[in-house]
């Protein structure tokens, strides 16, 4: 993520798309009305940081609960904390400037660069979207699962049209939420000895025949 951002700030910045960032987001600024200010402000107050901490906490204790063991839990924590630590650590190196429009919110004192909201929000509902889709056991809920990465998408958007982020710092967000993601999957959903969710009931039902 370093090294993407490096890129992106000292680098590619006279190279396309990167120079039509600006024009994208002015144009956002132009195009914002009284109701979809409302609907950015839901999507921004979701992936605040306080929201966040929040969902992962209950969604980890409702996973404990409901599926008898802590490894879903542990990953969708881990998840969240790994891409939060990847946020951190990149915004120390990078140092770049939010759009120049009017911004809806409070800039935190970070680097726009990337986005927060955004790859908490892609680390959280798409690491519940993973969960959900594997120990689904009907058809219909896995595919339902993914439409929680609507959830992100919407936050993405949101952070463009309130003036906080470029679009390359939201789609870099994606990139870091989504390989943690993916490295946490491999850590600890598909670590091995583990059964998945019914192995041992089929099992049983093998054996008894």
């Amino acid at each position: 993520m370093i090294t993407l951002g490096l890129l992106i700030t000292k680098v590619m910045m006279h190279v396309w798309p990167l120079t039509v960032e600006d024009s994208v987001n002015r144009e956002l600024e132009r195009d914002r009305t009284h109701d979809i200010s409302l609907v950015s402000l839901v999507f921004s107050t979701l992936a605040s940081t306080p929201a966040i901490i929040a969902v992962t906490v209950l969604a980890a204790i409702v996973l404990r609960l409901t599926l008898k063991r802590w490894r879903e839990s542990i990953f969708l924590c881990a998840g969240v904390c790994a891409q939060a630590l990847v946020f951190f650590l990149t915004t120390l190196v990078i140092d770049r400037p939010r759009p120049d429009v009017e911004h809806m919110d409070t800039s935190p004192p970070t680097s726009s660069f990337p986005s927060g909201h955004t790859s908490a929000a892609v680390a959280l509902y798409l690491g519940l979207a993973v969960i959900l889709y594997r120990v689904a056991d009907r058809t219909w809920l896995k595919r339902a699962a993914w439409l929680l990465l609507l959830v992100p998408i919407g936050v993405a958007l949101t952070r463009m049209y309130r003036g906080m982020h470029h679009p390359s710092d939201v789609a870099a967000s994606f990139l870091n939420g989504g390989i943690c993601v993916l490295v946490m999957t491999r850590a600890v959903l598909n670590r091995t000895g583990i059964p998945a969710p019914g192995t041992k009931a089929r099992r049983l039902t093998t054996a008894k025949a």
